[in-house]
């Protein structure tokens, strides 16, 4: 982690995205050693957010390599049922890629999506937001902490 920490806000965009794709990564152990070396904040968030983003549409888009048939075949749900959840997401799903950023399940939110064929634009909007704020809660949480010792 150490070297992400040297490259200041370079290293914070890089391990954002590391962390959104489906590698097991921390950026916010790599975001707050760049804050507490001194860094400005603004800057750290947009760099996060942005890799984090960017990390995130990689999964979607690998999704999108995904068939539809896999689903069918391995899944065993008949072509009216994926029929009705593709047009869920496509109506109003693409906005749960707001929760993304949830640890755990959001590599499989941004990968369904992809596969689900879910709008791109409105995947990229909500998917940022939701990781900008979460960056934001979290800067204020390093500096909250750091007051207090």
């Amino acid at each position: 982690m150490d070297i992400f920490i040297e490259y200041s806000y370079l290293g914070v965009f890089i391990a954002s995205f590391l962390a959104a794709t489906i590698l097991p990564f921390s950026s916010e152990v790599v975001l707050t050693g760049v804050l507490l070396a001194g860094a400005s904040p603004w800057p750290c968030m947009i760099a996060a957010t942005v890799g984090n983003s960017l990390g995130g549409m990689t999964c979607y888009w690998i999704g999108m390599l995904g068939k539809i048939e896999w689903i069918e075949k391995y899944l065993k749900l008949n072509a009216e049922t994926l029929n009705k959840v593709k047009a869920w997401v496509n109506k109003k799903g693409a906005w749960t890629s707001f929760f993304v950023f949830l640890p755990g399940v959001g590599d499989f939110i941004a990968v369904a999506l992809g596969f689900l064929r879910a709008n791109v634009w409105i995947v990229a909007i909500a998917m940022t937001a939701g990781k900008a704020l979460r960056y934001w809660v979290w800067i204020e949480f390093v500096f909250k902490v750091q007051t207090l010792l």
